[in-house]
């Protein structure tokens, strides 16, 4: 009993801490989608996703050395390779290519469908508890996800590949999340980020040849964006993700990421001119009420140290690390 309570008060002067770091990953993956959309009129997917890689880990690669991080244990590397190959590599080749078929709102609206994966996979793999209204909110947010993809199916066949690809990388991204979950227990927050990286660039290394044709032919500011994609939506915010991920649980964290719609949406209208449909709107109100749904009852059983929830919630964390 001393052993559980004990990380409960030490996880309690980190808490805020954790909240920001997740707040900043939220912004500045919310500003990746309009990047990806910017940077993908000069460059295809596979070469995108690798400068995109390379810039972060050479970001990444320089705070390594500067903190003296030192290697990963070896329990950690399994996580690590699996994030690197299906969230840093499978995921950000098809986010490109699905973001070169809808806009960028859509896209994020879409791809957010893997939190509802994320906590089906966590209680699957990872034990985490599937209340009935957790239940609830991931068929709001699913039927969420269906509107969207119906309000652009009408656009042809382009839209509708779109639709699926962002599904698809919502399942890359997902697997990924659940893979480095255990990761965290073993390595910190910048192994697992710099390794991960470093797989997800090496696995998109085919692609270094369209990568060099395209950048000696690619306008400043698509291989800006393509290098600001690398050092803040990838290094630091993937870095700030995995800070936040080793203090809760999985579903928790994807739940959070429900934020990034309603930010995308201003951001691609602000810097991209792209405002989505009524219907399209509609898909991603239903996906936030979803999601709060799902966290209602998280709330109400964790908020104030009730005595049945005290117990999940010292479990989690040290399934996290």
């Amino acid at each position: 009993m001393m052993n559980a309570s004990s990380p409960a008060a030490a996880a309690r002067p980190a808490a805020p801490l954790a909240a920001a770091a997740a707040a900043v990953t939220v912004v500045l993956w919310a500003s990746a989608f309009v990047s990806i959309r910017s940077a993908g009129s000069a460059y295809s997917p596979g070469a995108l996703a690798l400068g995109r890689l390379l810039a972060g880990s050479l970001t990444l690669g320089l705070l390594w050395l500067l903190r003296r991080g030192g290697w990963p244990p070896r329990a950690a590397w399994r996580g690590i390779a699996l994030s690197g190959l299906l969230w840093f590599g499978f995921y950000m080749v098809v986010l490109n290519w699905g973001e070169q078929q809808v806009d960028a709102g859509t896209a994020a609206l879409v791809v957010n469908v893997g939190p509802l994966l994320i906590a089906l996979l966590g209680a699957r793999l990872l034990g985490d508890p599937m209340p009935p209204r957790l239940l609830a909110g991931m068929a709001v947010s699913f039927a969420g996800a269906v509107t969207v993809g119906l309000s652009m199916s009408g656009g042809g066949g382009s839209s509708v590949l779109g639709v699926a690809l962002c599904l698809l990388a919502a399942v890359a991204y997902a697997c990924g999340v659940v893979a480095q979950k255990p990761a965290l227990a073993h390595g910190s927050a910048l192994q697992v980020t710099t390794f991960g990286c470093l797989t997800g660039a090496v696995a998109c290394l085919p692609f270094a040849g369209q990568l060099a044709h395209e950048a000696a032919r690619a306008p400043l500011p698509a291989t800006l964006n393509m290098v600001y994609l690398g050092v803040f939506p990838t290094a630091l915010a993937f870095t700030t993700w995995a800070y936040a991920l080793a203090r809760t649980t999985a579903s928790r964290m994807g739940a959070t990421t429900y934020a990034v719609p309603a930010l995308v949406v201003l951001m691609s209208w602000l810097a991209l001119g792209e405002v989505p449909g009524a219907l399209t709107l509609g898909g991603g109100v239903l996906c936030l009420a979803g999601v709060a749904v799902s966290r209602s009852r998280r709330r109400a059983g964790g908020g104030d140290g009730n005595g049945s929830a005290t117990p999940a919630a010292r479990r989690e964390p040290e399934e996290v690390g």
